[in-house]
């Protein structure tokens, strides 16, 4: 399945990227997977995506859960909840 990743803000600056365009392991059905299999590349990765970490996720531009499916030629997106005063 081929979908398209954006990253925003301080996730976009860490990986070094804003968006890339994956295939994904036919096993992968949810946006929760997707952010594991992303985080299993190790590194930065890692430590950006990591489990415990506060992180906000979009599924074709719609904020989601982990476990909303997804779909070929979806956008999954990923960035770090708004804090404002």
């Amino acid at each position: 399945m081929n979908i398209q990743l954006r990253f925003f803000a301080s996730v976009r600056e860490k990986l070094g990227m804003s968006e890339q365009r994956v295939v994904l392991p036919e096993d992968i059905r949810t946006v929760g997977q997707v952010r594991t299999w992303l985080a299993a590349r190790g590194d930065v990765w890692a430590e950006v995506l990591a489990p415990g970490r506060a992180l906000r996720m979009a599924y074709n531009q719609q904020m989601c859960e982990p476990d909303t499916a997804i779909s070929e030629g979806a956008e999954v997106a990923f960035f770090p909840p708004v804090t404002g005063g």
